[in-house]
């Protein structure tokens, strides 16, 4: 499973080498990178990421002020890891419950040791591969590597399957969200599509188009752009980038 964080840094030269070292590991997707407290507390409440990387070096009591703010819209904090040119912060960060404190420069053998022990102690949980759709007495099992979409009406949500066929519950979209896999995104106010079949974002014309053989084109509204936005960042991680 997957790790998503965050990085905070207004040091671009600091940044860029980070984003460079955590690229190594696959199981880890940035979603977010802001450059202050205060942007950096916007985008933590809206990715949600599992870590955030945070170089105190400048202005850090700002940092830890914002953790303290995390607090309040938060249930869970993300794991926080610090790094700055001095041990100055390392004991606020101990204080305020930070997972790990890097010396810049950065170090690719502790930023290792760190990322090993982030597994071990925080294991992500494999979410279950099959959904079970329960109507009455009549219990229906679908794979959901074969689910393309969601999409409902009213308080029916129709899952259309890769191979053609249409399956009803009888439930609404919101119950499923949280339950299904994690490439599966909410993009529209009926729809949810499963991300390994996208193969086009088309922002100018706001539609998703998914490729299983023959291609569909989903709609997504202004109020999921962010879902789009991680997305686009999720599936670039993995292309081979070529523009005109």
């Amino acid at each position: 499973m997957e790790y998503t964080y965050n990085i905070i840094d207004s040091n671009a030269a600091s940044k860029l080498q980070l984003q460079l070292y955590m690229e190594e590991y696959e199981d880890l997707i940035c979603t977010g990178v802001a450059t202050s407290a205060a942007q950096g507390l916007d985008t933590i409440l809206k990715h949600t990421p599992d870590l955030v990387l945070i170089n105190l070096s400048e202005e850090g009591m700002d940092y830890f002020q914002m953790v303290t703010e995390l607090n309040q819209y938060m249930q869970t904090l993300p794991v926080l890891i610090a790094y700055s040119t001095s041990k100055k912060y390392a004991y606020n960060a101990i204080k305020s419950g930070f997972f790990d404190y890097w010396i810049l420069p950065l170090n690719e053998f502790d930023i290792r040791k760190t990322v090993l022990r982030l597994r071990k102690r925080h294991p992500k949980q494999d979410l279950p591969s099959t959904i079970c759709l329960k109507s009455y007495n009549d219990y229906r099992y679908l794979d959901t590597k074969n689910i393309l979409y969601l999409k409902s009406d009213n308080n029916t949500t129709d899952f259309f399957m890769k191979d053609g066929t249409v399956i009803s519950a009888f439930k609404t979209l919101k119950s499923f969200e949280d339950t299904l896999p994690r490439g599966f995104i909410r993009i529209h106010q009926s729809y949810i599509l499963n991300s390994r079949y996208v193969s086009r974002i088309n922002y100018g014309k706001s539609i998703c188009t998914l490729n299983h053989g023959s291609e569909e084109d989903l709609p997504f509204s202004k109020t999921y752009k962010d879902k789009i936005d991680a997305l686009k960042e999720m599936l670039s991680k993995t292309a081979v980038k070529a523009s005109n």
